[in-house]
């Protein structure tokens, strides 16, 4: 299968030198392949890449608490900057948490390895949401932006930056934290749309801002998490999440390339094409040669192995699902490897080193 994933020898002759080594750096790579660019192999990064499976990372974390490591600058370019030492991934993605986002606007969360996440409160009531403050909310993140200009210093790589998307964070806003099902905030959605709305338009209105900043301080693109957006039904799904991504997307206005990742989302392709993104992560739940038939070749497409065979005690596993999404997306401009979600805590990073190797023989 290997042999038949090497594509076209003249892609291969225009973007190597006489040596056959490749020409493109990562962050090259990474932002062509985003704007559906002719590139010789796919660029590869992972989510949750940083944290919590790097024994470099524990390291850190037996020291300072988590929170501690996304408000200091340093640190968290420290811990930014780790699996791109280790890995060499073509793009590098910001260290943070999406809660950073309704903490500035006046709901703040804390963090246990034990317990989750919990909100300061929840919101019950149409006052708490007028009460959120979008004034200056963006402008508090500061520590973020010191982070990315940190990071900047060093980085040959591609640099992300991201937000959760407004349905995820006001999931989490509204159950007060992180909880085994969230019902609340499709409750809102159904039965009081007016106040739904509002919320939404505050978020959209933070997030716009906070991504705008991460661009100007040197993100090379932005990613929105929309990992919930799978509790909306399909005939939801657009009212719900997708319009007010949409609304993010247009206020970027095409200063990077803007990543959507909407998790459980199956049924809204032209949702999703039509938030504007320049490219659709896309989680294990889906075969790529079915999303190649479905996305225009303008859209780029990232994902998406299953990040629990990264857990598996010998890379097999892994590598024969790789070569699969590699033969599925062989020849297809605008295409990002990455998992289905994110690296899990207890991955081998021997396995994370066989895929790459693969990727990277093509």
């Amino acid at each position: 299968m290997l042999e038949e994933l090497k594509g076209n020898l003249k892609i291969s002759q225009m973007l190597t030198n006489g040596n056959g080594k490749n020409e493109l750096g990562g962050r090259e790579r990474f932002l062509r392949a985003a704007k559906c660019s002719l590139v010789e192999c796919p660029p590869v990064w992972m989510m949750r890449q940083a944290g919590r499976s790097l024994p470099e990372y524990r390291k850190l974390r037996e020291k300072y608490s988590f929170l501690e490591l996304i408000k200091t600058p340093g640190l968290a370019a420290e811990v930014t900057l780790q699996p791109i030492r280790r890995f060499d991934f073509d793009a590098a993605i910001i260290f943070s948490d999406i809660l950073v986002v309704p903490e500035a606007m006046g709901q703040s969360y804390f963090y246990s390895d034990k317990n989750g996440i919990k909100m300061e409160y929840a919101i019950w009531s149409r006052e708490d949401i007028v009460k959120l403050n979008t004034d200056d909310a963006a402008e508090r993140l500061e520590y973020v932006y010191k982070a990315i200009s940190i990071v900047k210093k060093s980085l040959k790589n591609a640099l992300i930056g991201f937000s959760g998307s407004p349905w995820t964070l006001a999931n989490f806003m509204i159950e007060g934290g992180s909880i085994k099902n969230f019902v609340k905030a499709r409750k809102l959605f159904l039965e009081n749309r007016e106040d739904f709305n509002l919320l939404m338009e505050k978020l959209v209105s933070v997030i716009s801002k906070y991504l705008l900043y991460q661009i100007d301080y040197g993100a090379d693109a932005v990613q929105i998490f929309d990992t919930l957006g799978g509790l909306l039904s399909p005939l939801e799904f657009k009212d719900g999440s997708a319009k007010w991504i949409g609304k993010i997307v247009r206020e970027i206005n095409g200063k990077v390339p803007v990543i959507v990742f909407s998790k459980g989302v199956y049924n809204n392709w032209d949702d999703l094409i039509n938030t504007g993104a320049n490219v659709i992560g896309i989680d294990n739940g889906f075969q790529l040669s079915d999303a190649r038939k479905i996305l225009p070749e303008s859209v780029a497409i990232q994902g998406n192995l299953d990040p629990e065979l990264l857990r598996m005690e010998t890379p097999e596993y892994a590598l024969r699902q790789t070569e699969k999404i590699l033969a599925d997306m062989n020849g297809r401009n605008g295409f990002i490897f990455n998992l289905g979600h994110g690296v899990p805590p207890d991955a081998r990073l021997q396995n994370i080193e066989a895929v790459l190797k693969v990727i990277r023989k093509m």
